[in-house]
C-alpha cells in the first residue's frame, strides 16, 4: 500500500493500528517518490549490504604479486 505524506499525517494513528493488526507495510511517498516505510515493529529487518557476501568469496593464488602486465600509469 502506498500513501502520500500529507494523507499519512492526517491518518497516522489509524494507519499504525492497521499495520499492527493486518501485518502489512505502508510506503509513504512525497511527490510520488517513496521516502519511508511503516511496518510492524517485529518484522524482519532489511538485510544490510555490508557483510552480506562474507564467506562467499575465495582467494586463489597470490593477490599481491605482479601480473607482468604493464599499466599505462607505469609507462
Amino acid at each position: 500500500m502506498k500513501i502520500a505524506a500529507g494523507q499519512f499525517k492526517a491518518q497516522c494513528l489509524k494507519l499504525m493500528d492497521e499495520v499492527q493488526k493486518r501485518r502489512h507495510t505502508i510506503v509513504i511517498t512525497k511527490r510520488g517518490k517513496p521516502v519511508a516505510k511503516l511496518m510492524p515493529a517485529d518484522a524482519e529487518p532489511p538485510v544490510s549490504l555490508f557483510g552480506s557476501l562474507k564467506g562467499r568469496a575465495q582467494i586463489i593464488g597470490d593477490i599481491v604479486a605482479s601480473t607482468g602486465v604493464a599499466w599505462d600509469a607505469e609507462k
